[in-house]
C-alpha cells in the first residue's frame, strides 16, 4: 500500500505504508542511532512525535520485549528508508511490522529518510502527516497540519498511581514524568529502593514518605508547558534532600529556580552526542533525545552554574546548584549508547544520599 510524508512546507514524500494504515499528524523528528531502535519506539519522550531513523535499514534484529524502555511504544509515527521484514536474532520475538500493527502505529518506508534529515536541520523541525489516502489535496490539510501542537503529553505518559520497587538500600523517590526503565533499573542494581510517583504527585506526599534521595525524569514536550509540576519542584529544591535530575526533569528543575528554556532548532536525538564535563575537562559520548534546553544566561550563578556543555554546539549539558545537593544533567546517563561511563552520575548520586544521611 502507498503512503505519504506530508510536511508542513508543503514537501511530499511517497513511500510505502508500514504499521498501521491510520493517518496522523505529529511533529517529525530525527534519530541519528544505527541500532536501538527499540529503545528509541519505547521511550516516552517520543510521545506527540513521529520519528525518522537516519540509518538506512531498520529492523533486522528483531524485537526483543526484554529490551523495551516502557510498556509499549510511544511515537505517533515511524519512518525508515528500509525495514527488514526477515529479522535475524537468537533473542528476536517479533517483527517491527507486527510490533507497529499491534499498537496502531503508522509508519512509511521507501523514502529518503537523509533528504528529509537534510530538510529538518536546513529549516528545523516541523509537523507532518502520515497517510494512504492518494487523493489528498494540499490546500485542505496543511492548515491543519500547521495547527499541530503535542500538547499534554506528561499526562499521557506518566504512571497512574505510584508504585515501589524494592532495595535494601537508600530510599529513592523517582518522579515520573515519562521515566524510561532504566533510570529506575540503574537505581536498584545500585541496593537503592524506588519509589516511582506520578508526575502531579504534590511535593508533600513525597516528603511525608521521607525519601534519601529523589530523582527527576526525563519525558516529553515543552517544559514550559508543566507549570503545576513546576510549582512542586519549587517546593522540593527548598529541602536539604539530594536531587539528581535528567532530561526533562533538568529543564523544569531550570524553571523552578528562575531559569528558562527555548526551543532548539532540530533538537539532539541519537546516541552519539558528545560532552564535556567542564570540571574535569573530560569528554563523554551520550545517549540524548530532546528538542528543548536550558538557556544558562538566564540562570542566575548564585542558584546554578554550567556542569557539562555539548561539544558540537555548545548548549547546556547539566547544572550543579550553587549551596545545594542538586545536579541535573540533560542526556541520559542510564542509556548504554556503547559506551556505559557516565553511569558514574547515580555513583555521585548514592555519594550525595550518604552524606547528606
Amino acid at each position: 500500500m502507498r503512503a505519504f510524508l506530508i510536511l508542513e512546507d508543503g514537501t511530499v514524500f511517497s513511500g510505502t505504508s508500514i504499521g498501521s494504515a491510520k493517518e496522523v499528524i505529529s511533529e517529525i523528528v530525527f534519530n541519528t542511532s544505527m541500532t536501538g531502535y527499540l529503545e528509541v519506539l519505547t521511550d516516552p519522550s517520543y510521545a506527540g512525535q513521529a520519528v525518522v531513523m537516519t540509518y538506512p535499514l531498520i529492523g533486522n534484529y528483531g524485537i526483543c520485549h526484554e529490551d523495551m524502555e516502557s510498556a509499549r511504544p510511544w511515537p505517533d509515527g515511524y519512518i525508515v528508508r528500509e525495514l527488514s521484514r526477515r529479522p535475524s536474532n537468537f533473542r528476536s520475538e517479533d517483527s517491527i511490522q507486527h510490533f507497529l500493527e499491534s499498537y496502531d502505529i503508522p509508519g512509511i518506508a521507501g523514502i529518503d529518510t537523509r533528504a528529509l534529515t537534510k530538510i529538518l536541520r536546513e529549516k528545523g523541525t516541523m509537523n507532518g502527516m502520515i497517510t494512504t489516502d492518494e487523493d489528498y489535496k494540499l490546500e485542505e490539510i496543511l492548515p491543519k497540519i500547521k495547527a499541530y501542537s503535542p500538547a499534554g503529553v506528561v499526562r499521557k505518559v506518566t504512571c497512574q498511581e505510584k508504585y515501589i520497587l524494592p532495595g535494601e538500600g537508600y530510599k529513592v523517590a523517582l518522579m515520573d514524568f515519562g521515566a524510561k526503565q532504566n533510570i529506575a533499573r540503574s537505581l536498584n542494581e545500585r541496593g537503592c529502593q524506588v519509589t516511582v510517583y506520578p508526575a502531579y504527585t504534590a511535593a508533600e506526599e513525597i516528603l511525608a514518605d521521607d525519601p534519601d534521595g529523589i530523582m527527576l525524569s526525563n519525558g516529553p514536550g515543552d517544559p514550559k508547558e508543566c507549570t503545576e509540576i513546576i510549582a512542586e519542584l519549587k517546593k522540593l529544591y527548598e529541602t536539604d534532600i539530594p536531587i539528581f535530575a535528567i532530561c526533562l526533569g533538568h529543564q523544569l528543575m531550570a524553571l523552578a529556580t528562575g531559569g528558562d528554556t527555548y526551543k532548539m532548532k532540530y533538537g539532539h536525538r541519537g546516541g552519539n552526542h558528545p560532552v564535556k564535563d567542564l570540571e574535569t575537562g573530560r569528554v563523554y559520548i551520550s545517549s540524548q533525545n530532546h528538542g528543548y534546553v536550558v538557556d544558562t544566561d538566564s540562570m542566575d550563578e548564585n542558584t546554578a552554574v554550567p556542569a557539562f556543555v555539548n561539544v558540537n554546539d555548545q548548549t547546556n549539558e547539566g547544572l550543579a546548584y550553587t549551596g545545594k545537593n542538586i545536579f541535573t544533567v540533560q542526556f541520559h546517563p542510564e542509556a548504554c549508547p556503547g559506551p556505559r561511563d557516565s553511569a558514574y552520575l547515580f555513583d555521585r548520586f548514592l555519594k550525595m544520599m550518604e552524606v547528606a544521611r
